[in-house]
């Protein structure tokens, strides 16, 4: 198994930290690290999970390249041949959990796009039957599907808060009304054809959050895009509407987090062994299915 790497340290250079990821400004392109942190209920966890960076960069690049058709993305490279001094040489900690990317500036929502009632929007519902302002029909379960996909933007919390939901309207007010139209329009059609091919490999995609970025007046693809820790997946094959599913995620380490009355705030914990290997397993798993390929480091 992998080293876990909570932080990357390149010597001379500033990153700035996100909670998962390490972002290194080149100007006019951005280096992107995937760390192997794990952020649960906005807290980031002492301890890392092995491979938890790698998975999602091979993922988000399966996602890019499979989707180039449909959108631009914002990637350039995630070769660290490709990356410029001094990053180059610093392959220990940059291979195979990093992208050179185009810097673009960033729309301030992200587009939830939710084919299934689960999490915030299936908490919603029960209290007045609607999510984020879309009236739903009377009668749904846990974890029905939808039956249309509906678009549910969030505001992007600063550091260490959390999103919130907003209606359609206040995202036009947030970015105007032709973007907010075209990444509702996008993130619904991206949603569709990247659940037509999970659904291929035996994987219910149940909702996702996509980032939006503006390059010379273009609307395009970035950050992560349809991985675990932006995406609920669920192994087709044991879905059962009314109750929780199981899910291709970090949902050992926020059971675990139950189990012992973690209070969902201040500094993380400490994670046991067990609970992190049994979710490297789980990003890994999510990983092979998807692409199809076998996990290698």
């Amino acid at each position: 198994m992998a080293n876990v790497i909570l932080q990357t340290e390149i010597a001379d250079v500033q990153a700035s930290h996100g909670k998962v990821r390490d972002i290194y400004d080149l100007g006019d392109k951005l280096l992107i690290v995937a760390s192997d942190r794990l952020s649960a209920f906005d807290v980031i966890m002492k301890t890392g999970i092995p491979c938890k960076g790698m998975v999602l960069t091979k993922i988000s690049r399966f996602w890019f390249d499979f989707l180039g058709d449909t959108i631009e993305s914002h990637l350039i490279s995630d070769e660290v041949a490709d990356f410029p001094p001094p990053f180059c040489d610093h392959a220990d900690q940059l291979a195979h959990r990093s992208m050179l990317v185009k810097k673009t500036k960033v729309l301030p929502v992200e587009c939830v796009i939710r084919g299934y009632l689960a999490g915030s929007g299936w908490k919603e519902y029960q209290q007045n039957q609607s999510v984020c302002g879309v009236k739903l029909p009377a009668g749904l379960k846990q974890c029905d599907k939808l039956p249309e996909l509906i678009f549910t933007p969030a505001t992007k919390a600063e550091h260490g808060e959390h999103d919130e939901n907003i209606d359609f309207a206040s995202c036009v007010d947030a970015i105007g009304a032709e973007a907010a139209e075209y990444v509702r329009d996008k993130s619904k059609e991206v949603f569709n054809k990247a659940s037509a091919h999970a659904e291929s490999k035996g994987i219910i995609l149940a909702d996702t959050k996509f980032e939006w970025g503006v390059l010379d007046d273009r609307i395009i693809l970035i950050d992560e895009v349809l991985t675990p820790d932006s995406s609920r997946f669920w192994p087709a094959d044991k879905y059962e509407p009314g109750r929780d599913q199981e899910s291709y995620d970090k949902q050992f380490v926020r059971n675990y987090l139950e189990e012992i009355n973690f209070d969902k705030s201040g500094p993380g914990v400490e994670l046991p062994a067990d609970i992190t290997e049994k979710t490297s397993a789980k990003y890994i798993e999510a990983y092979e299915k998807l692409t199809g390929k076998k996990f290698e480091v």
